[in-house]
Parts: structure tokens; C-alpha cells; sequence
């Protein structure tokens, strides 16, 4: 399989750069055309960048766009604003609806959809591909991913010649994307660069993850383009992060925590727009189950090359060191600084 001709959306992005790079380094693929809803000054061998905002494309835009191609990724997800889950609604779930339509009109062979571990509903034990996917209700994030799994079930129906896979993966982190995501979640009050004086992580019952590396999530992105696999995939690397793992990486101590006292935190800070992360996020991270990741390793052949402790220590130093990457979502830092990041309401605006 070679010659392959792949749309990327969501290309400027903490997984998105990742997967172009991927592709644009693979012999099996001709070309990636990029599309972002800011522009970038981003240049690879094989990438055209096209700016577009996909929830205003219109569809015959964006069936042209994706007419003569292999294969459509679609990664391009808005995480803010919080405090407006009617926006995040439109841009997440009827932009992606949007992708997915035009992708079947243009006759795209092989749709890849970024999913998640927030698609999960609520359990303790740990789950394959088969597991319940109705999400966390009180968090925007988990119900949009798993609106797009309820819609992915009736179009897979539908377009039964379109091969659709679904990435779920776990938390993704690499260097580049700290300044990101302490925009996102930890709001401009907090300074990534002191977090290795962080003196205590608070050991909440529930409270431990699944994390990859970016490059390695992509390389799992790139098999399920070059192969025939269909359906969900989770991805997530060994081992599952935990607090002690945390204060381990941070060279702090635990202290112990009950769950409504960890929610009753962020939601007075949320409340208070200290922070733009909601309290349904901590309901969701408390509440996700883990995932067996078994079906990438034997049908896709994927395994990581980082583990998750080495993506959780990148996301640290990367905010220790304020890292980030010249595209407009994981720029370094906004221009006019964190008084730029205050002036969007701290989760109130993109």
C-alpha cells in the first residue's frame, strides 16, 4: 500500500502535529493535507496546510477538500471554552459530524476518528473495545465523545463501503504541548514553571490515569491508515499513573484526599474563573475506567516507544520550561501573555 493521499484534522495540534509527522515520514504516504482553524507557518515535505474552520464549511467545501483522498483523520477538537458547552457542542460534535459526512460524500476509503478514554462510561474495572461508551454526564468533554460514538454506530451502518476505526486513546502528552495544556486545564494563575516545587499530590481514592507519548499515538494512527483493521482501538502505555507515581516524578510527597473535597477545590476555583478546567473534568478523571489495549498490540501490530512515566516526565519538564511548538494552539506563549489568557474569561472563551 503506498501512493496514500491522507486529510488531517485538528493538523496543528498536541496530536495532530504528532500524526503529520508521522505520516510525512512514512514512504508509504504521498501526500497530508492539513486542515486548522488558525493559520501556521508549518512546513513539511509532503504537508499542505489549508486553514478552515470545519463547523463553517460548508459541505460541498469540504467534500471537495477531501474528494481524491485515501484517508481522513479527524483529530480537531475544541477543549475551551468550559463555561460554554453550546460552542464546544457546535465546533466538536457537528463539526465532526460534518467530517464524517463529507468523507463518505467524497468517497474517502478510510475514516479515523479520534476518540478517547472519555468516551468510557463510568466503571472501576478495566475494559476492552466492548465496553459501555455512554461517558461522563457531567463533564462536556466525555459527552461529546460519546454523542460521536452513538453517531459512528448508526454511519458505519449506513456507509458500510467506508472503513471507519476509532482511536480511543488515553491522556497524550509530549514536551511541546505543556504550555498548551497548562492553558487549558490550569488557567494562567498557575505557573508551570515552579511545578517541581509542587510539595504534595493529593491521593485521592479513583484518582489514576493512562498516558502516551504524541509520537507514539501517532505511529498508532499510521497503522490504522496502512492497515485493514476496523472498529474502536484503545491505545495507552504502561504503567497506569497514579499519586505516588506522581510525587515520585515530582519529588514530593502524598497526601491523602477524599473525592469531594478534590471537586469542591476546582469547582470553587472554577466558579471563581481562577481555573478554566470544570468540576465535571475531575468527575470524569475519577471516574474512567482503565482500558486494555491489547487489540493495537496484536492486530495493529503497535507498541510504544516511550512508556507512560517517560510522557508524564516530558509534560513536567515541558512545563518546568515553559516548551511548546510554533503552531498557533501550542505556541510557547500568547501574545500579550497571561493577561491574554485572562481576557478570554479563563474557560469562558476559545
Amino acid at each position: 500500500m503506498t501512493g496514500l493521499r491522507v486529510v488531517v484534522t485538528g493538523a496543528t495540534g498536541n496530536v495532530g502535529t504528532a500524526v503529520v509527522r508521522a505520516l510525512d515520514a512514512d514512504d508509504r504516504i504521498e501526500t497530508v493535507l492539513g486542515l486548522a482553524r488558525r493559520p501556521a507557518e508549518w512546513m513539511l515535505p509532503k504537508l499542505d496546510l489549508h486553514t478552515t474552520d470545519l463547523a463553517d464549511t460548508p459541505a460541498e467545501t469540504l467534500t471537495g477538500l477531501f474528494r481524491g483522498a485515501d484517508a481522513v483523520i479527524h483529530l480537531a477538537w475544541l477543549f475551551q471554552p468550559t463555561r460554554d458547552p453550546a460552542l464546544t457542542w457546535r465546533s466538536n460534535v457537528l463539526g465532526a459530524i460534518a467530517v464524517f459526512r463529507a468523507a463518505a460524500a467524497a468517497g474517502v476509503g478510510t475514516l479515523v476518528h479520534g476518540s478517547s478514554v472519555g468516551a468510557y462510561s463510568p466503571a472501576e474495572s478495566t475494559v476492552d473495545e466492548d465496553g459501555a461508551t455512554h461517558g461522563c454526564p457531567t463533564a462536556a468533554y466525555s459527552r461529546e465523545k460519546a454523542y460521536l460514538e452513538r453517531f459512528l454506530d448508526a454511519f458505519e451502518l449506513r456507509h458500510p463501503d467506508t472503513r471507519v476505526v476509532r482511536i480511543r486513546s488515553a491522556f497524550v502528552f509530549q514536551r511541546g504541548a505543556a504550555s498548551e495544556q497548562r492553558r487549558l486545564f490550569a488557567g494562567p494563575f498557575v505557573p508551570g514553571s515552579l511545578i517541581h516545587l509542587l510539595p504534595a499530590v493529593p491521593d485521592v481514592p479513583g484518582l489514576r490515569f493512562q498516558a502516551v507519548h504524541s509520537a507514539d499515538l501517532a505511529d498508532a494512527y499510521l497503522r490504522a491508515v496502512c492497515s485493514d483493521v476496523r472498529g474502536a482501538v484503545n491505545v495507552a502505555a504502561d504503567p497506569v499513573i497514579d499519586p505516588e507515581l506522581l510525587a515520585g516524578l515530582l519529588d514530593a510527597r502524598t497526601v491523602r484526599m477524599p473525592a469531594w473535597a478534590l471537586r469542591s477545590l476546582v469547582a470553587a476555583a472554577w466558579r471563581l474563573h481562577a481555573v478554566p478546567a470544570s468540576p465535571g473534568l475531575v468527575d470524569m478523571l475519577l471516574g474512567m475506567p482503565l482500558m486494555d489495549c491489547g487489540r493495537a498490540r496484536d492486530e495493529l501490530g503497535w507498541q510504544p516507544r516511550h512508556t507512560a512515566t517517560e510522557a508524564v516526565a516530558e509534560l513536567i519538564e515541558g512545563l518546568r520550561t515553559g516548551a511548546g511548538f510554533p503552531t498557533a494552539p501550542l505556541v510557547p506563549k500568547l501574545r500579550g501573555g497571561r493577561e491574554a489568557e485572562l481576557r478570554t474569561g479563563v474557560g469562558e472563551r476559545p
